[in-house]
């Protein structure tokens, strides 16, 4: 016989995560490799390629422990090969969506921004224009993906949150059934204490009549005496072990030796219209089967003068081989349901749970005609009794409320995907969901706003610093005649803009009239030999 070795449990999460990973991989390390794939090529072609692509493999690994360590590497990269770019977003988004604070982030992105201007305005020397343009690519390929990841990973948890608390309110509605079918067969029981201790009783009594009879001789008068002493010892017994269960009423709700003739005729005495319909059969009932019937009956008849008053009811009992069917059926009421508060369902749930004991089964709902029908098929023989706490317990029967609606007669909910854990109360899933939602609504907030707010902040920093010196207006542009020497224009401004492009012709000075945000360029004056030769506006 050949033994099959099954994988691990976490071997086929761990093989899909090195999946993912690769696949990763190999999305970061396209657009550097295809540029270094190119030509030209040189000697050190190679060796950088080989150290791109251990670095976004690095940035790759760190991406789950680290997630922040991975757009670092991006960006650092970026100074070597631009096309560490496309990079940036991916691992920003990750690192958003995988880290769960906050403030390392912050730090992160404040440490990027100003290294990146100590080195690009101080080092390097670069000019406000690239400063800006910078300064945008990190707010827009790091900053919102990490607050597009950050907001899924609210979504994620809201998702979550949702999920733990319908299991804490189908937890607390599967404890509240489980303690109305508990109740329900410490009710039972009780019935069995009182009818068993009676009957016992009784024959205790006989058992005492023959002991002390004078016409028997001592050995029937001792026998006689030992039976009574084992009824007596029996009584006890059933007394600890059954009579612990009932309820505090103490005795059963049932009156003793009524029928559900009698049930009929009480009603009709209170003013209900109630049509009987019996077999005769019907009255040798195994006493499971008769509580039952009795119990379907007053509760069917409660209900219908509770939520159908003045409509007829029409009780029938019939008896098919080994099958009795209980039937109540009510019409619509006249004038509409009477008010009620609405109720929780135990009533009909503890009426299946009888049924069930009983070896029965127990279908109720409305009707088309606005009526409501109980309807139930009960053994009519004796069936061997199931002990308390067995299998059957598994599939209870789901009464959403003892006037079951339209969500109710769709049957039972089923939840297959039972997670372990510590029970959580309803008042705290409550309190974990609104906390989600709210972090939920946050975090989209954030993702729609702050990039605006970022980008307003970065334009009002470049702004004054690409404007400061630069500005000439259209008036005094206007005054200035082709020919004149540079000295004699006034209101020319102290300092002139960078070149737009590098093929421009030499000698021109460009100025700007002060447009928000980006201040470009505007004017263009050349100069020949200490002359303005020409005033151009730029498009």
């Amino acid at each position: 016989m050949r033994i099959l070795d099954f994988p691990p449990p976490g071997w086929l999460h761990r093989r899909r995560r090195l999946l993912l990973d690769v696949l990763l991989w190999a999305v970061v390390v396209a657009p550097v490799g295809y540029a270094e794939a190119s030509p030209p090529y040189t000697r050190y072609t190679l060796p950088l390629l080989v150290g791109k692509l251990l670095v976004l493999g690095a940035a790759v690994v760190a991406s789950r422990r680290q997630p922040l360590v991975a757009p670092v590497l991006a960006v650092l990269g970026s100074l070597v090969d631009g096309n560490f770019v496309f990079a940036i977003p991916v691992f920003s988004y990750l690192a958003g969506r995988r880290s769960a604070t906050v403030g390392p982030a912050i730090m992160v992105f404040v440490l990027i921004t100003a290294g990146g201007t100590a080195l690009n305005l101080g080092v390097l020397g670069a000019g406000a224009a690239t400063w800006f343009l910078l300064a945008s690519v990190l707010l827009f390929a790091a900053v919102f993906p990490w607050l597009v990841g950050r907001y899924r990973r609210q979504q994620q948890e809201l998702t979550d949150a949702g999920r733990r608390h319908v299991d804490a309110l189908t937890r607390e509605q599967r404890g509240a059934a489980e303690r109305i079918r508990l109740r329900e067969r410490a009710r039972i029981a009780g019935e069995m204490h009182d009818s068993l201790g009676h009957d016992l009783s009784l024959i205790a009594l006989r058992a005492a009549a023959l002991e002390v009879a004078a016409d028997l001789d001592d050995r029937h008068r001792a026998a006689a005496g030992e039976l009574r002493a084992s009824v007596s010892a029996a009584t006890e017994r059933l007394h600890e072990i059954i009579g612990v269960l009932r309820e505090e009423a103490g005795a059963s709700l049932r009156p003793s030796g009524e029928t559900v003739a009698d049930l009929v005729d009480g009603a009709r005495e209170a003013g209900m219209a109630v049509r009987l319909d019996t077999a005769p059969v019907v009255a040798n009932l195994p006493a499971m089967t008769g509580h039952a019937a009795h119990r379907i009956v007053r509760e069917a008849l409660t209900n219908a003068a509770r939520y159908a008053p003045g409509a007829p009811v029409d009780v029938r009992l019939t008896h098919d081989g080994d099958r009795v069917e209980v039937t109540v059926v009510n019409d619509a009421p006249p004038a509409g349901p009477l008010p009620a508060p609405p109720s929780q369902g135990s009533g009909l749930l503890a009426l299946a749970e009888r049924v069930r004991l009983a070896g029965g089964t127990l279908d109720a709902g409305h009707r088309a005609d606005g009526g409501f029908a109980v309807r139930a098929v009960l053994p009519a023989t004796a069936a061997p009794p199931e002990p308390i706490g067995s299998a059957a317990d598994a599939g209870p029967t789901s009464w959403s409320d003892e006037r079951p609606g339209p969500a109710a007669e769709a049957g039972p909910t089923s939840w297959s995907d039972e997670r372990p854990g510590p029970a959580e109360r309803p008042v705290d899933a409550e309190r974990r969901l609104h906390d989600a939602r709210r972090r939920v609504r946050r975090s989209l907030l954030v993702a729609l706003v702050a990039p605006v707010g970022f980008a307003l902040v970065l334009s009002f920093v470049y702004y004054p610093v690409a404007t400061a010196g630069t500005v000439l207006d259209r008036a005094t542009f206007d005054q200035m005649r082709v020919g004149a020497a540079r000295s004699e224009l006034v209101g020319l401004p102290r300092r002139q803009l960078e070149r737009p492009t590098p093929v421009d012709r030499a000698g021109c000075e460009y100025y700007t009239d002060g447009n928000f945000p980006l201040a470009a360029p505007t004017w263009r004056l050349c100069f020949t030999d200490g002359r303005l030769v020409s005033k151009e506006w730029i498009a």
